[in-house]
């Protein structure tokens, strides 16, 4: 079957498949490299304005290694999942310190920049220097999966080495960048995760799970995700014209992202007034004004969902407990980066009761 589906997958791309991105039949590794960090995590049509927004402000990669950091992440701000933003850094600036800007042309050297794995190392090296390392992501495993009606689950130590091997005798020797970016592509509008084109598609003949009626049941997957729920209180805090903010430390979400004052509560709370003991100890004492207090937001992310609110107030004095924030004028809000949830609340229009 593997000359087959190879065969009728390269024929595909060259008479059907009409799927235009502005990396696609990119052969510099920079920019290759760069689209792929963006698309990991997220849709291509989410991605395509940030990758142009980036190849216009860093043309090359040492122009982002030698960038601002701070500007780096607020040009990523919207994208989410942020340690892509760090690694983003970290492997332009290795680049630029180890191989004096010019970027890796072997696989093992590839995968072993910051935040490149198996998949991301196997495109760049394929698109870029048309070495023979099949991709192995989503889109490749599912259609695997249908074509060879595998129920080995693909979250395993089994699966993992079943498709890896199969995505690699599948692959076309004489042409990987072509043909991985082929299967990329029938994955993303032939064999979709849902509503496949079935009818529409060039290897139903063989695929056994339309002979079998299983497609929507392959892949399988063993593990099910489990998702955590957060509570975070934003308490937007006014001191003579100035705000409170702080960059997010540590091994959590958001990190390095900027953040107003921040209660996390293991539950949902009902009490957000100067009564709430967390609001108490922070003012210590000094007479606030409570401004506002927001609607209910949330964000779902991969293993997790945030809930909160935003409560906007005022004091007279500054605040001893917040010596490690920054102190800034609004209108600087926009210099900094902040999460997507921060920004959802401070893009949408105050009600009549804010006042700012």
């Amino acid at each position: 079957m593997k000359p087959d589906f190879t065969r009728k997958l390269l024929q595909w791309n060259k008479s059907s498949n009409t799927r235009a991105m502005p990396w696609k039949g990119e052969k510099d590794p920079y920019k290759i490299w760069l689209s792929e960090i963006i698309l990991q995590q997220t849709r291509v049509e989410q991605g395509w304005s940030y990758y142009e927004k980036f190849i216009a402000a860093f043309p090359t990669i040492l122009h982002l290694a030698r960038a601002n950091e701070e500007k780096v992440f607020k040009m990523w701000e919207g994208l989410g999942y942020y340690s892509r933003c760090k690694n983003l850094i970290a492997t332009a600036r290795t680049i630029a310190s180890e191989y004096k800007g010019k970027f890796p042309n072997t696989y093992d050297q590839i995968e072993a920049l910051p935040g490149i794995g198996p998949y991301t190392a196997s495109a760049i090296s394929s698109f870029a220097f048309n070495a023979p390392h099949a991709v192995l992501d989503g889109n490749v495993q599912r259609i695997i999966a249908r074509y060879f009606g595998i129920t080995t689950p693909i979250d395993t130590t089994a699966g993992k080495k079943l498709f890896q091997t199969l995505a690699q005798s599948l692959l076309h020797h004489d042409e990987p960048g072509i043909y991985n970016q082929a299967i990329m592509d029938f994955g993303a509008v032939i064999c979709k995760p849902q509503n496949p084109l079935c009818s529409d598609c060039v290897q139903k003949k063989e695929c056994e799970a339309f002979k079998q009626n299983a497609v929507t049941q392959l892949p399988v997957k063993q593990k099910a995700i489990v998702r955590k729920e957060r509570w975070f209180y934003y308490f937007i805090i006014e001191c003579k014209g100035k705000w409170y903010i702080r960059q997010r430390t540590g091994k959590d979400i958001w990190e390095n992202l900027f953040e107003f004052v921040l209660f996390e509560s293991p539950a949902a709370v009902e009490d957000l007034t100067v009564k709430l003991p967390f609001l108490k100890k922070l003012v210590n004492g000094q007479a606030c004004q409570i401004e506002s207090i927001s609607r209910m937001y949330r964000q779902q992310l991969t293993h997790q969902t945030i809930h909160g609110r935003f409560v906007k107030l005022k004091v007279q004095e500054a605040l001893p407990a917040l010596n490690h924030f920054l102190l800034i004028d609004k209108k600087q809000l926009s210099e900094y980066a902040f999460p997507r949830f921060i920004t959802t609340f401070l893009g949408e229009p105050a009600p009549p009761a804010q006042l700012f």
